[in-house]
C-alpha cells in the first residue's frame, strides 16, 4: 500500500516541533512506520540549500524569484530521495513544512505571483501532495514572541517583520479556504495536550 504525507505548517511559533513528535508517535503506535522530515532540507543537497536560504551573514541580498526557485530545487530533492520512496515502501511521511509553505511565505510574504508557485507545484511536487495539511494558526504578534524566547539565534526568515508573517498567516489561510478537505486549521493559541487532541480526533477520521 502506498503510504500518505502529513505536513505540518504555521509561521514561526506556532509549535510546530511539539506537533510532529506528537504525530509521529501517534501513528508509529498504530503500526506504521514514519519517516520525519523537513522543508526545506531532508537531504544532504537540500540541507546545504537551507542553509544558503536561512544564513544571516549573507553579501548580497536574496531575491523573491531566487528565494521560490531555491525552495523547489531544495523540494525536487526532497521528494525524489526521500518522500517517493518512502510513499512507494508504504511508510507516512510527516514533514515540518511542504508545498504549501511556498504559497504562503513566497506568494504571501514575499508577493511572488501565485501562477508561477502553481507552475512549480504541478512540475514538481505533482501526486505528492498531503493527505492533511495541520495549519498551527497563531497571531503573529504571539509567534514572534514565543520564537525569540527560543535558544539559538534567529535566522534570515525569523528576523522579518511582524508584517511579513501577517501576509503569510493570510496566505495560508487563504489556501485553508481554497482547499477545505486537505487542511484542518489548529488554534495554535492553546495549550500543548489541547492542540494534540484535536490533531488526534482529525487523525482518527482517516
Amino acid at each position: 500500500m502506498r503510504g500518505k504525507i502529513i505536513s505540518v505548517e504555521g509561521i514561526e511559533g506556532a509549535g510546530k516541533s511539539t506537533v510532529i513528535q506528537f504525530l509521529v508517535d501517534f501513528l508509529r503506535q498504530r503500526g506504521h512506520t514514519v519517516v520525519s522530515t523537513r522543508e526545506p532540507g531532508g537531504t544532504p543537497l537540500a540541507e546545504n540549500i537551507r542553509h544558503l536560504l536561512l544564513q544571516t551573514d549573507m553579501t548580497e541580498s536574496i531575491t523573491p524569484e531566487t528565494e521560490l526557485l531555491l525552495m523547489f530545487a531544495a523540494r525536487a530533492q526532497h521528494i525524489q530521495h526521500v518522500v517517493k520512496p518512502a510513499l512507494q515502501a508504504g511508510k507516512w511521511v510527516v514533514s515540518d513544512r511542504f508545498v504549501d509553505a511556498s504559497y504562503a511565505y513566497q506568494g504571501g510574504g514575499r508577493q511572488v505571483d501565485y501562477q508561477r508557485i502553481a507552475w512549480l507545484d504541478t512540475w514538481i511536487v505533482a501526486d505528492c501532495q498531503p493527505e492533511i495539511v495541520f495549519l498551527l494558526d497563531i497571531e503573529p504578534a504571539l509567534g514572534l514572541a514565543r520564537a525569540k524566547n527560543r535558544p539559538g539565534s534567529q535566522d534570515r526568515i525569523e528576523l522579518e517583520k511582524e508584517i511579513f508573517f501577517t501576509q503569510v498567516r493570510a496566505a495560508y489561510l487563504q489556501r485553508a479556504h481554497e482547499n477545505p478537505t486537505r487542511f484542518c486549521i489548529i488554534d495554535a493559541t492553546q495549550t500543548p495536550a489541547q492542540v494534540c487532541a484535536a490533531i488526534a480526533r482529525r487523525l482518527e477520521m482517516l
